[in-house]
């Protein structure tokens, strides 16, 4: 849909957050004396949304859907699992992708997105990161042009109703997600193939084989072999993101024409994202990790091979959704982890079958005593619960820096 044709349609912002807001801001702009209707579950809204809104429409709290009915568009913002009324339905990303005269390199997996897509970033001059990584799109479609490009990390939400699909696109990986979102996997991988769905033949799709797409696009592969030199000249690297990530990144780079200094530049000056395997630092003689974002069993397996035999405890557990953790149970069975620190529920079910040192907590403060007690000096402590935050965390960034925060607190103890 092409942004003026709205001028004239009766349009609904569906969801007032962050992306919400920047729609709406972007709007103002195209149409400045046009009304906009704003629909929240959202009981109050703080001052900051309230001086944004003033003078638009707005439905909130229960009976926030009520009215959608009345509206010509309605633009929703990921995670509203709201799919009635899809003729109607658009979003900020497919504003975006309509109406965006530059080329989009989109990434997309249940894991590994955001580090790609600021990979790229950091490596290709010039471009702008957006999209899921919390920089919203819409803000940057006024002084886009045909020569700029843009890092897109897309979420499945962002992806569920898109109808076309970035020149570049990436596809990591796929596991188990946002089950309690979609009717099944099979919906939710649906979501994501939107990636390359509506590729042509001048694009590219960059994809781990256990995706076997069909699409028009150029395929190429995620395969170690194709970088074998460049990995055996920069084996430093390998501790930045998993081998295929890695992999994928330099497949884009090399279709851009990135010369390898500027990548290698890149990568020496790359610094983690927050709660991704990042080192909180060394105190008391443990080193400390915080991989708060692994809310899969394959992040946590990941996370364990990553920081190999010198893992000694490892704080897991959260959210339970019913998923399997057979492949944590066996990697850690394997390991030389002798201290698991759990959170309910999911600690629970992934300790019953494991004859580590089980301590159960329910508050990350006991979390961290135990782990600064049990763990010994020269050893590892790995935050990677493998699950879900919400049971006892606003979100993964809470439970990640309550980490954090506990780590150094009782450092100074």
């Amino acid at each position: 849909m092409k942004i003026k044709e709205l001028e004239n349609k009766k349009v609904l912002i569906l969801g007032i957050g962050r992306e919400g807001l920047d729609t709406l801001a972007y709007l103002k702009k195209v149409f400045p004396k046009k009304i906009f209707a704003i629909a929240d579950q959202k009981e109050e809204l703080d001052n900051k949304t309230k001086k944004a809104v003033i003078g638009m429409d707005l439905f909130l709290g229960e009976d926030y859907l009520k009215n959608v009915n009345d509206f010509d568009v309605i633009i929703k913002s990921p995670g509203i699992p709201f799919f009635r009324y899809k003729d109607k339905l658009t979003s900020q990303t497919e504003l975006f992708f309509d109406n965006c005269p530059s080329k989009i390199i989109g990434i997309t997996g249940t894991k590994g997105k955001s580090t790609v897509a600021s990979l790229l970033h950091s490596m290709i001059k010039g471009s702008y990161l957006v999209g899921n990584i919390e920089t919203p799109s819409l803000s940057f479609l006024a002084k886009a042009k045909a020569d700029d490009i843009f890092v897109c990390e897309l979420s499945s939400h962002q992806l569920m109703n898109l109808k076309r699909s970035p020149h570049i696109a990436v596809f990591l990986n796929i596991y188990p997600e946002h089950l309690d979102y979609y009717k099944n996997f099979e919906e939710y991988f649906s979501a994501k193939k939107n990636i390359y769905k509506y590729q042509s033949e001048s694009d590219y799709l960059i994809f781990n084989p256990e995706i076997d797409p069909k699409t028009k696009a150029n395929k190429i592969e995620i395969n170690i072999k194709d970088f074998a030199n460049f990995l055996k000249d920069n084996q430093q690297f390998l501790e930045i993101t998993h081998i295929d990530n890695l992999i994928a990144v330099l497949n884009v780079v090399k279709l851009l024409n990135i010369p390898e200094k500027e990548i290698i530049k890149a990568l020496n000056n790359y610094k983690r994202l927050p709660h991704r395997l990042e080192f909180v630092g060394e105190f008391k003689g443990i080193r400390f990790y915080d991989d708060s974002i692994a809310t899969i069993p394959e992040a946590a397996v990941y996370a364990i091979d990553s920081l190999g035999d010198d893992v000694e405890t490892i704080i897991l557990g959260g959210l339970d959704r019913g998923i399997k953790y057979d492949k944590l149970v066996k990697r850690i069975k394997k390991s030389n982890i002798k201290n698991i620190i759990a959170f309910p529920d999911s600690g629970e079910k992934i300790v019953r079958n494991i004859r580590s040192r089980i301590y159960k907590v329910d508050n990350m403060e006991d979390a961290v005593d135990l782990a600064y007690k049990h763990t010994t000096k020269g050893r590892i402590c790995l935050l990677s619960p493998a699950s879900p935050s919400f049971n006892l965390f606003k979100d993964y960034k809470e439970r990640g820096d309550l980490f954090k925060g506990y780590v150094n607190e009782k450092a100074k103890s």
